[in-house]
């Protein structure tokens, strides 16, 4: 029933007796209230609601999303990874629709098997110790690995379109989707036992070794690498701060003493930074063996990027068909376009600075000005450089789209190279000529000051207070939805109740149950996809093997939030029995 049909009453009706409506109206509004009282919690009631079960990665799409290419999408992955079970969920509130993708314990160990995870053996499965134990045989990220593994080896075939997307034959169908929009996201969801593990034993520990294996365990080499590197650093900082200390306190006034104990601390610093490296090489090859990526693939079988475009030929090398994009192009463009821009941007940051000493010069000029308001040009220079690290950095991403760089690994190295231009010459620029330049040691000391306190406050303000606020904002958001939407509903049932003689206008509900890393998608069934399903909202991708086919095990694998994808390291994690051969089984 419409809201337009039922706001004016036949007149053939009689008037409802309001005695008669009160314990009904009660009734209703009692009941519906109850029904509200899931939209109206607290962000903590929402971040600790159980997520849904049986996902280990997490496909997202538009609201705009056709039934033909979810259906498409789906029919693909049944048929090339047959492996995967796949649950097809859609989000009444933001209107995103889900691929929620698991896999059986079977299929897992298959899977580690086929891309050689750890050494694992389908063959020889009953010489690894706790091979029945679903749980803990794996951990979340290997699982992510295995699935994410799959999904990116999905292949298209020769002549296989989409809408207006053309796919070439053996190209990564997933890739190509995402980069071309189809696809929002796809990634692993959080699971919240393992992170309350490590909030104790790494986030809130104090003067504790970081648990490096337990991160990479959760998310991956790249991550616990990045972290070794950092706490390696920051200790090896302890040398030098404490011997900089001591010159500093034994250093006397006069010139000559402050001149050679600046040379004894450069001397130190140089041999400091050697012996650093040195250490470094060492260790990371120790993590890099221990965590299985000392071994990297060679860039003959590097996958071109999804985002890489160019004509089609027919490959020399492996006679199949290909995007080829002509170096010369690259290299006119990078001459023509990329050199003067980042000349240009250069020239404004220099121009910038001077500006900023301009202006400098003339508040200190005026001696009726309070001391603080001298400050000011300075902070507007620590501002300037800030906001132009942003501005800047997105210039150099966009420079290296257009370099249409074919392997990911040289798309990398050349965005690097650019991010360090940028951000060398828009944060240091100043500080080099103050000091070699105007020679002023206590300008540079003020700027040098101000430009950290800025940046670190900045930094603070933008990667704890901004998403802290963001997810606020979502949480209140997707509650006031709720809210609105159980009011629209008490009044369409009131109305309807008093107009048609008691009958209700109840409004379908599905299930929503709010993820844990704030993207709520659970609900009801896609309605086009209604015919594909098999049981309930379950769509198995293909038939999985049963206990007796393939590898150890034969129920599903539990379900569970799971981290972002790591690295492609597969250290010796998994143990062998001792002296356990198959008789003992």
């Amino acid at each position: 029933m419409s809201p337009a049909s039922i706001s004016s009453p036949a007149p053939s009706l009689p008037r409802p007796d309001p005695l008669v409506l009160a314990p009904l109206a009660d009734k209703l509004f009692g009941k519906r209230l109850l029904q509200a009282g899931r939209y109206i919690m607290s962000h903590k009631s929402w971040m600790k609601t159980v997520p849904t079960e049986n996902c280990d990665v997490l496909m997202t799409f538009a609201d705009t999303t056709d039934d033909h290419t979810l259906l498409w999408l789906l029919n693909h992955i049944r048929l090339g990874i047959p492996e995967l079970i796949i649950q097809i969920r859609h989000h009444r509130h933001t209107k995103v629709y889900a691929f929620f993708v698991t896999a059986t314990y079977e299929s897992l160990l298959r899977g580690a098997d086929e891309i050689g995870l750890r050494n694992f053996s389908c063959e020889e499965d009953y010489i690894y110790e706790n091979i029945e134990n679903e749980l803990f045989f794996f951990t979340s990220q290997e699982r992510q690995n295995i699935i994410r593994y799959w999904l990116e080896n999905l292949r298209a075939k020769h002549g296989e379109s989409l809408h207006n997307i053309q796919f070439l034959e053996g190209q990564p169908v997933i890739p190509e989707l995402v980069a071309r929009g189809v696809i929002q996201q796809v990634f692993p969801v959080h699971e919240q036992r393992i992170l309350n593990r490590l909030m104790k034993s790494w986030v809130q520990a104090i003067c504790e070794a970081q648990p490096l294996d337990e991160i990479c365990d959760y998310f991956g080499v790249k991550i616990a690498m990045y972290f070794a590197w950092l706490g390696f650093y920051t200790s090896a900082m302890v040398y030098p701060a404490v011997f900089g200390s001591i010159l500093y306190t034994f250093t006397e006034n006069d010139q000559t003493s402050r001149d050679i104990c600046c040379v004894v601390f450069a001397i130190f610093n140089v041999i400091w930074a050697t012996l650093f490296l040195e250490e470094w090489k060492q260790r990371g090859a120790e993590f890099a063996y221990k965590w299985g990526t000392l071994d990297t693939p060679a860039e003959s079988i590097e996958e071109p990027r999804p985002q890489f475009r160019g004509i089609k030929r027919i490959s020399p090398v492996t006679n199949v068909e290909e995007f080829y994009y002509p170096p010369w192009k690259r290299l006119l463009f990078q001459c023509l376009v990329s050199l003067p821009v980042c000349l240009i941007c250069l020239s404004f940051v220099f121009l910038v600075m001077l500006g900023c000493f301009e202006l400098q010069e003339f508040v200190l000029s005026i001696k009726e000005l309070p001391r603080l308001i001298r400050f000011l040009p300075k902070i507007a220079l620590a501002l300037i450089v800030t906001a132009c690290d942003d501005v800047y950095r997105k210039i150099a991403y966009w420079l290296n789209d257009m370099e249409n760089y074919r392997l990911q690994s040289a798309y990398e190295k050349h965005l690097i190279i650019k991010i360090v231009l940028f951000q060398f010459v828009n944060s240091y620029l100043s500080l080099f000529y103050i000091g070699f330049y105007l020679k002023d040691m206590e300008r540079l000391k003020e700027l040098l000051l101000i430009f950290s306190l800025s940046q670190s406050l900045v930094r603070q303000l933008r990667d704890a207070l901004l998403p802290f606020i963001t997810l606020q904002l979502h949480l209140f958001l997707i509650s006031f939805k709720g809210l609105l939407s159980c009011g629209w509903s008490l009044a369409v049932s009131k109305v309807g109740g008093v107009a048609g003689g008691g009958r209700l206008c109840m409004p379908p509900t599905g299930r929503f149950i709010p993820r844990e890393a704030g993207v709520g998608l659970g609900g009801r069934e896609h309605p086009g996809l209604r015919a594909q399903a098999e049981e309930g909202e379950l769509h198995r991708a293909g038939r999985a093997p049963g206990p007796g086919a393939g590898c150890h095990g034969g129920r599903q694998l539990p379900g569970g939030g799971q981290p972002h994808y790591g690295g492609e390291g597969h250290g010796p994690r998994f143990r062998l029995r001792a002296s356990r051969g198959r008789g003992g089984e």
